[in-house]
């Protein structure tokens, strides 16, 4: 198994220790003016979601992690079990509500998300960056109201609830941006 120095950490870069896989958020190489440099990281258990702060010697040595990204299609769910296909093989997979976090509120049936797991075990699903989800509900909007930076609530067609500008109305589609959750326009 390869293995990686503290040292060579980069942002993005995944690795074992203490029998947990950390994929590294943030990271800063010091260089003190008397003792010895050292790796100031912030690490993300890829498992459980936790960040932590860590400080490496550049010489560490820890075993890379190999992560598998996978591309698949969400079909349908069925209570806390949501259906997954392979691309390629067309094997169904179910993921449990729970692995899904944050990208639960952009799904829609039929539509690519990338399933990320290592060793077998799927520890996250990511949509794609922007999605284009259509407003089910809304309150009507004011004309001419166009100005102000306020928004009103709107529910997308999968459920899930944003702020959007006054003029967008019921029956519109909107595309999201799935990294912070927010508006970005109407399509």
């Amino acid at each position: 198994m390869a293995e990686k120095f503290a040292g060579d950490f980069r942002k993005g870069t995944t690795f074992e220790m203490e029998g947990n896989v950390f994929k590294v958020v943030d990271f800063q190489h010091v260089k003190p003016g008397k003792g010895s440099a050292f790796v100031r990281t912030k690490l993300k258990n890829v498992i459980t979601g936790a960040v932590i702060d860590k400080t490496f010697n550049p010489s560490d040595k820890y075993p890379e992690a190999t992560i598998e990204k996978r591309e698949m299609q969400y079909l349908y769910n069925d209570g806390d079990l949501y259906y997954f296909m392979d691309n390629e093989t067309y094997e169904q997979m179910p993921l449990n509500k729970d692995v899904l976090s944050d990208a639960l509120q952009f799904l829609k049936e039929n539509m690519n998300v990338t399933v990320i797991s290592y060793k077998g075990n799927v520890f996250s699903v990511e949509p794609p960056m922007f999605v284009e989800l259509e407003v089910t509900y809304t309150e009507p909007g004011f004309s001419g109201n166009t100005t102000t930076t306020s928004g009103k609530p709107a529910t997308l067609e999968n459920g899930y609830e944003i702020s959007v500008p006054l003029f967008v109305n019921i029956g519109d589609t909107i595309r999201i941006d799935t990294r912070t959750g927010e508006y970005m326009e109407r399509v």
